[in-house]
């Protein structure tokens, strides 16, 4: 059984990152739980589909990176769990949006039916909008000061807009069938993808008491880098592994004919290109030392995962 993070500090001593991780999960599916509108609250049905897609699973990287950022620079956990629901309701929504017919049409994700094949069209979009609209309200009712309030909301809106995970999924969709350069693939992969992991982090850097320009930019360039190389990293899956361990559809990208960084580059090279983006990412950590230790740990494990 993991132990609950209820102490003031993220300080809990854990076995593995796994462990870690199922600490960081069980912190913010709480906080989850208790925000989000309840199944017998009216409209039901919509309020029973954001509640299918928000607690359905799910590792909560982005959260683990909030409260695993924080731990670093000496955050009380209260301070960060706004934060950790924020981003991982925007992750949510944009999986319900991203699995619908006009986008990439799965029917498989994190191991059960998409929303909208467990409800339907209609409802799993306003489930999307809605849990985006949770999430910056999350924000603007945190405890932090006014300005820490508006720098947050600030950095998941653009992230999260056309310049950040928006942008990333429409050069996704335009690409199908397309053949795109290297330069090109990392560009759609730092939008989509390390965009939102990068809100994560800076968020969490914004909520605590050592923000300044030196620390920011530590922590925006180590989180670009882990975000991108956990992008590769899922692609690299979705050709090894399996629709089971995956909770998706395996070799997805392949059947819609997308270009990935491994069929540009091949499997061994882009490996390759995801270590090297890490062992990057952690030397802007060196300053923290042993304080940086869980935050090392996750990312290392989301550059290595097998799922």
């Amino acid at each position: 059984m993991t132990q609950q993070l209820t102490t003031e500090k993220l300080d809990a001593v854990v076995a593995t990152v796994e462990d870690l991780l199922d600490q960081y999960a069980d912190r913010v599916n709480s906080q989850l739980s208790n925000h989000l509108p309840k199944e017998t609250d009216s409209p039901i049905t919509l309020h029973k589909a954001i509640r299918y897609s928000v607690l359905g699973g799910g590792k909560r990287i982005r959260p683990a990176l909030v409260y695993a950022t924080g731990e670093a620079l000496s955050t009380n956990v209260e301070a960060l769990d706004n934060a950790a629901c924020a981003v991982e309701l925007m992750h949510c929504y944009s999986l319900i949006h991203d699995d619908l017919p006009a986008m990439d049409d799965d029917d498989l994700r994190r191991g059960r039916p998409t929303c909208h094949k467990a409800f339907d069209e209609a409802t799993a979009i306003l489930a999307g909008d809605a849990i985006q609209a949770q999430a910056f309200a999350m924000l603007a009712s945190d405890q932090a000061t006014h300005e820490k309030r508006v720098d947050m909301i600030q950095q998941l809106a653009m992230s999260s807009g056309s310049l950040g995970m928006a942008g990333g999924q429409a050069i996704d969709l335009a690409s199908v069938n397309k053949q795109l350069n290297e330069e090109e693939i990392i560009t759609m992969h730092t939008l989509k993808t390390a965009a939102l992991i990068q809100a994560s982090v800076l968020m969490a850097v914004i909520a605590s008491d050592m923000n300044n320009p030196e620390t920011y930019a530590h922590f925006a360039h180590f989180s670009e880098k882990v975000g991108l190389a956990f992008q590769i990293r899922d692609d690299i899956l979705d050709i090894q592994a399996d629709t089971e361990t995956l909770g998706k559809p395996q070799g997805s990208d392949a059947a819609q004919n997308k270009p990935t960084y491994p069929s540009i580059v091949g499997v061994e090279q882009a490996e390759n290109t995801a270590n090297n983006l890490l062992q990057e990412a952690l030397s802007e950590l060196e300053h923290l030392n042993g304080r940086a230790e869980n935050l090392r740990s996750i990312s290392k494990y989301m550059v290595t995962r097998n799922s």
